[in-house]
Formats: structure tokens, C-alpha cells, sequence
């Protein structure tokens, strides 16, 4: 058994009075359960799967199996009508959002059919087969005032809208599971003065459960110093397969990206960094400065390896970057870069780590004189996010609290600034005015994650079993 799957619980209801009263139409429930356990299943989830429950007794069963196998998130079937009396006792143990299921067999009903039976015993209980919906209203009342956190999917067993949406669910409980796990590393300190970076670190591992691991430069240093000629030729191998190295990029200074890389992924297995951020300055002439002037190739490696990483010590960032790698939608470290107003787009990047995985195109390993606002020069990344949907997030410490901020638009072809950095152009629904306006009023940092895809709707799932807020933009 894969210990790091996702455990999901899956239960079924139904009224035991009926199973003497309409034979068959147990197995025929039990039928629709198998057909959603097969369905939901697969190598990163675990479904621990309770049946049907019927009485009190067996919901009293479930919820012990569920809390023993310390499930993540439960799935309740409504098959038929059932007692709501055989559903709290599992919910009330367990204390996990829980997902009611209200899935009809098919669309509608075969009214001729069904009419034609002739037996309305039979009839009654073919209609049973049918009548998810009938217990949907009594589980939820019951669940409001007990202060059961819920959420419905409602359609037909077959309809691909409802299996999106459990899918989407399945998916936020394992990105929710992979956040409870992740280690996250913070090297240096905050960019001084940014005031919009600065977090509460309590609260993150509050929220999302990150372990968060304090390492120290001088950690670095010590790999740094150990690095063999084989391990260097092996990294700038690496460099050569995975960017497209401009002959612009002196060897040298390869050779010194190289070495900071490996002594970063000597960090990072170290500690079981799952992410990290960072940032360094230091006195002139420091040794630690070497590294910090080194590192946005090695970052861009581990970042693309799914052990993202966000520059300037930006932890929230870091935090959004983690979410939107682990929904498989990649996740590049960006800021807003200009506004044009003539193709109505937003231009966003950054000097610092890129996600190569999700790139038009190479990406390319290019020197930069210096780094805008920060001590020295060395090897950046120039890359395009792929076009077409995409979507931002941005993880936000309000006076509230923590909530998460979403978008999605387009990444669409165009002029970018070739300034050694990565950027792309993006459109809004809204247009790049209103979208700017109501981005910013949200009060989020000026840095966000940039992922594939439009998955709003599965961040939105991911807060709601965080237990915060989710805004969305367009």
C-alpha cells in the first residue's frame, strides 16, 4: 500500500426497511456504490470504502473505520432515501468535509416505460432506484444544525459535469494533503522595505499545515565547498538539456550556477524541501554573495522537479506556487511588468525562478549584467508561459486572515521585453483595466503564482477544505 495516497471515505445510505419490501433493489444500489468506488479510485487515492450503511450501528462502524484510517475527505452516496439518523453518527466522528453525492442512475426517468409495469409494487420500487434527491434536503437540515461542513454534487451517474466535479474534489483533497506535508525552506530573509511580502509564518502552517524548515546560508556554503569536478559537468549537462544556454553565457559563470545548483538540491534533500523561498544580500564582498548571484538556474531546475521556488523570501508565493505545481498546473513566479493598453493585455514576469515544464518553447539561460534592485549580475532565465488558458493565484494574509486569490485568462501570443527574464502577455474576460483594479483591491502581494489551465474551480474546492476564503476575479 502506497502510505503517501490520499485516503478518501466512501459510504452509501438507504432505508434497511426496503431491502425485505422490493427484491433486488439492494444489489442494484450496491451496483451504483461499486460503480463510483471504481470510478474515484486510483494510484494516488485511497479509498477506504464503509458500504452501505443502513442503521445506526453501521454508521456508528463507519465512522470509527474512517477515523482510524484518517481520512482526508468523505464521499456519502445517497443512494435511496435514508434515515438521517444512519448518517450523523459517521459525519459527527470523523469531523471532515464531506461531499454528498446525489447522483441519479440516469437523466430521467422512462415514464412509458415505467408506467407499463403494470405492478405498482415493482413500481415503487423502480421510482426507489431514483430518488436520490428525496434525502438531500433532510441530510442537509441536519447538517446545518449540527455545523457539518458540506457540499453537494448533483446530476446522473453517467453525466461528465458531475464526475469533473468529484474529480475536482478528489483532486483538492491530495493537493490539501500534499500542503499537511510539504516542507517548506526559507534561506536569507525578506527583501527589506517589502512590506506586502512579509507573512505570518504561525499562520501558514496553521492554514496549510506546512512544516516550515529556518535553513542558513552557511548550510549552502558548506555543500558548496564539497562539490566534485563529475558532480559539475553532470549539472551543466543538465543546464544544457533542459535550457537553451545563449554563447553570450560565459563559462565561468556556468561553472558557478552549476556548483550553486547542486549545493541547492543538497539542501533540499537535506531538509525534504517540497518548496522554498529566499533571498540574501549581505555586507559587500561577502561570501554568501556568490550564491545569491547564482541561483536563479538551480531554482528554475528544482522549481520544474516540483520543489518550487520563490525569490525575494516571498513565502506566500511559495505557498501558491506549492498549490498550483501540486494540481499538476504548473505555477511560475511572477509580478505585474507593464500595461498595454493598445492590445488590452497585461504583461507579468520575473527576474527569479521560472517553471521550465511550462514553457513556449525552450527556455533560455541568459547572462544579465545585473539584477534590477538586488546586488550583482549572472545567469537569468527568458521564457514564455505556453499560450493559451491559464490561471493566477495568489495566496493572501488579509486582516481576516488568509484567503486565496484566483484568476483565469489567456496567455496570448505577442511582443515580450527580451530583458533576460521571464514574461508574458495575458488577457482578462474584464480587460487588463477592471482586471488590475479588482486584483489589487484584494489586497494581495505584487508577486503571484502562474499555472496551465483554467482550475479556479478546483482552488475554489482546496479553500473550502482549508477552511478559507477563495475569491475569484474572472
Amino acid at each position: 500500500m502506497n502510505s503517501n495516497k490520499t485516503k478518501i471515505g466512501l459510504f452509501s445510505i438507504g432505508l434497511n426497511t426496503y431491502w425485505d419490501q422490493f427484491p433486488g433493489l439492494l444489489s442494484r444500489l450496491e451496483g451504483y456504490r461499486k460503480n463510483i468506488l471504481k470510478r474515484i479510485s486510483n494510484d494516488e487515492v485511497e479509498v477506504i470504502d464503509a458500504q452501505m450503511v443502513d442503521t445506526v450501528e453501521k454508521a456508528r462502524s463507519a465512522g470509527k473505520l474512517f477515523n482510524q484510517e484518517n481520512v482526508s475527505l468523505i464521499f456519502l452516496y445517497v443512494s435511496t432515501y435514508a434515515l438521517s439518523s444512519t448518517v450523523l453518527p459517521v459525519v459527527q466522528k470523523v469531523k471532515v468535509p464531506v461531499i454528498i453525492l446525489n447522483l441519479q442512475p440516469v437523466p430521467a426517468i422512462d415514464y412509458a416505460a415505467f408506467n407499463k409495469l403494470g405492478d405498482r409494487g415493482k413500481m415503487t420500487g423502480e421510482w426507489l432506484a431514483h430518488c436520490q434527491a428525496c434525502s438531500v434536503p433532510e441530510i442537509a437540515s441536519v447538517f446545518n444544525r449540527s455545523g457539518i461542513k458540506y457540499e453537494f454534487v448533483t446530476g446522473y451517474m453517467e453525466e461528465q459535469t458531475a464526475w469533473s466535479e468529484i474529480e475536482g474534489w478528489i483532486e483538492a483533497a491530495r493537493v490539501a494533503e500534499v500542503m499537511r506535508t510539504n516542507n517548506l525552506g526559507i534561506l536569507g530573509h525578506y527583501y527589506n522595505g517589502m512590506l506586502d511580502v512579509y507573512t505570518d509564518l504561525t499562520q501558514q502552517s496553521a492554514v496549510f499545515g506546512t512544516h516550515i524548515e529556518l535553513v542558513e546560508m552557511c548550510e549552502v556554503k558548506k555543500y558548496l565547498d564539497e562539490i566534485s569536478e563529475p558532480e559539475v559537468k553532470a549539472k551543466i549537462k543538465e543546464f544544457h538539456k533542459e535550457f537553451e544556454v545563449s554563447p553570450e553565457c560565459e563559462p565561468e559563470e556556468i561553472e558557478r550556477a552549476a556548483r550553486t545548483s547542486i549545493a541547492l538540491d543538497k539542501l533540499v534533500r537535506a531538509h525534504n524541501l517540497g518548496s522554498l523561498a529566499y533571498y540574501y544580500e549581505g555586507s559587500s564582498g561577502n561570501e554568501y554573495a556568490n550564491i545569491v548571484t547564482s541561483v536563479i538556474a538551480g531554482n528554475s531546475l528544482l522549481t520544474g522537479k516540483h520543489v518550487p521556488v520563490a525569490g525575494e523570501c516571498e513565502v506566500k508565493n511559495a505557498q501558491a506556487m506549492k498549490v498550483m505545481d501540486s494540481f499538476g498546473a504548473g505555477g511560475s513566479f511572477s509580478e505585474f511588468y507593464a500595461m498595454d493598453f493598445n492590445d488590452d493585455i497585461i504583461l507579468l514576469g520575473h527576474d527569479g525562478p521560472a517553471h521550465f515544464k511550462i514553457a513556449e518553447g525552450r527556455v533560455k539561460l541568459v547572462p544579465l549584467p545585473l539584477y534590477h534592485g538586488k546586488p550583482g549580475k549572472g545567469l537569468s532565465i527568458q521564457m514564455t508561459v505556453k499560450n493559451g488558458p491559464v490561471t493566477l493565484l495568489s495566496v493572501v494574509q488579509g486582516k481576516d486572515g488568509i484567503f486565496l486569490l484566483t484568476a483565469e485568462g489567456e496567455s496570448v501570443e505577442g511582443p515580450i521585453l527580451e530583458i533576460g527574464n521571464t514574461n508574458s502577455r495575458y488577457r482578462f474576460s474584464i480587460g487588463a483595466r477592471e482586471f488590475i483594479n479588482r486584483w489589487s483591491k484584494q489586497g494581495p502581494a505584487h508577486h503571484c503564482a502562474i499555472g496551465l489551465g483554467h482550475i479556479a474551480s478546483k482552488i475554489e474546492k482546496l479553500g473550502i477544505l482549508l477552511g478559507i476564503p477563495t475569491v475569484k476575479i474572472c
